[in-house]
């Protein structure tokens, strides 16, 4: 298997590792991974485990993403691998964001060119960087997008949106569309129930969307009781109208049972709710998931 060293790393004393990819700068002990699961101190080097090693490849209707206003009835070629930098206890794919590559893990590796080259052979449009993290493979995707400009296929990300600010100004750029999750409007909620912090995911999402000019769409799953509250959806809608405008995709998107937190579903009302009150406000471009949604 190729050793990738991973990028955004320091040295430290007694042969620690500073990840610097994402605001939990890990310091990763000789031999251990990093909260990811998937970037590891190999010998005095970061290791990115991720390279050339999806676990999830397949291709998908571009609005599963989910992205309404891109490229609207084509094809994404989806890819992604284990782990992930938030630990959400509502996760919705735990199977891969809390996964790590076994010892012997001998999938066959996945060079950038191939999934490049398969892209293009089933007629796809873009490549997908999905299912898991992106941010935690990094160097994957990146040499993924790199690739598949030159070949003039789409990026797509659909991200946290949890990445410190040097890696998001090296990735981003080479994205053409992005959904990126905000997960409740709250420092409490994403500490309590994420293990992270909201304010870098405002920041990924404005230089994205504002700074770039990219195509963003917002999706927030909806936890009844938990970050649903008049107050909080009142102050989201408040960050979007003044930062990304009335015009701003988001979807809002049912709540099911998952992973470690099990309380009864969203009922389809409360989305609907919801939307209506994100239009009284002007916002044109609200769409719900994970429900019947005859306005689709």
């Amino acid at each position: 298997m190729q050793r990738k060293e991973a990028m955004f790393y320091r040295r430290e004393e007694a042969g620690m590792l500073r990840c610097t990819l994402c605001p939990r700068n890990c310091r990763i002990a000789p031999g251990e991974c990093g909260y990811c699961g998937v970037r590891r101190n190999s010998d005095g080097r970061l290791e990115a485990l991720t390279w050339c090693r999806p676990v999830a490849v397949q291709i998908d209707p571009i609005e599963k993403k989910p992205l309404a206003y891109f490229l609207p009835g084509s094809r994404t070629f989806s890819l992604g691998t284990f782990g992930c930098n938030l630990g959400c206890v509502f996760c919705q794919n735990d199977e891969l964001s809390r996964g790590s590559y076994p010892p012997g893990f001998h999938e066959r590796e996945v060079a950038p060119e191939e999934i490049v080259e398969a892209a293009l052979r089933h007629g796809c449009r873009s490549v997908a960087f999905t299912y898991n993290e992106p941010t935690v493979f990094f160097e994957y995707a990146l040499e993924i997008a790199r690739l598949a400009k030159q070949a003039n296929l789409a990026t797509v990300l659909v991200s946290n949106g949890w990445i410190n600010p040097e890696p998001m100004r090296e990735l981003y750029p080479l994205i053409d569309a992005a959904n990126i999750d905000m997960k409740g409007f709250s420092e409490n909620f994403y500490r309590e129930l994420c293990g992270g912090s909201l304010a870098p995911v405002l920041r990924s999402m404005e230089y994205f969307g504002r700074e770039l000019g990219r195509h963003l769409e917002i999706t927030n799953l909806v936890i009844p009781g938990r970050n649903d509250s008049p107050e909080m959806i009142g102050a989201f809608l408040d960050w979007v109208e003044e930062t990304l405008g009335r015009e701003q995709p988001i979807h809002f998107t049912a709540f099911h049972p998952a992973c470690r937190l099990f309380d009864p579903p969203t009922p389809p009302a409360r989305l609907r709710e919801i939307r209506d009150l994100a239009r009284g406000r002007g916002f044109t471009r609200i769409r719900l998931g994970n429900i019947p949604d005859p306005e689709a």
